[in-house]
């Protein structure tokens, strides 16, 4: 769904969810640490997409994972004075599909999609980190779930 309705300009990471928008290079050595922690050896927590929901300017599959929640929990209350305020309110937790559309573009495919969309259960295979340092992201690590 993501390569049909994402701008294929923008289109650079592949289907994810994101855990967090924004952390500090120094913390590199500690996340990959928690994140190990949290897969090795520990099985996918269950993940369902559970609806769709607006962006304004896209749409986005909404996912529920109480298992995934509390890794993200644990990660924000180990980082907590040094998220930023999109991090540190709430989260709602989807994969984005379409965005950076005009918001009579995103209605049309909310609408379109919503007609057949089917509650299932999705798979969570790993967390990730990646750079963005002003240029092409770039993969920091990858922490396969058992």
């Amino acid at each position: 769904m993501r390569r049909e309705h994402y701008p294929p300009d923008r289109n650079v990471l592949p289907a994810h969810l994101t855990l967090f928008h924004h952390l500090p290079p120094s913390v590199e050595e500690e996340l990959k640490h928690r994140l190990n922690a949290a897969t090795r050896g520990v099985r996918a927590p269950a993940a369902k997409a559970a609806g769709l929901m607006s962006l304004g300017r896209g749409v986005a599959v909404k996912i529920e994972s109480p298992g995934l929640a509390a890794i993200r929990n644990e990660l924000s209350e180990a980082f907590a004075g040094l998220l930023m305020p999109q991090d540190a309110g709430g989260w709602r937790p989807h994969i984005t599909i379409q965005n950076k559309v005009a918001p009579s573009m995103a209605k049309l495919l909310l609408g379109a999609l919503g007609k057949e969309f089917r509650a299932r259960d999705v798979e969570i295979a790993g967390l990730a980190a990646w750079w963005y340092r002003g240029g092409p992201w770039e993969p920091l690590s990858r922490h396969m779930f058992a």
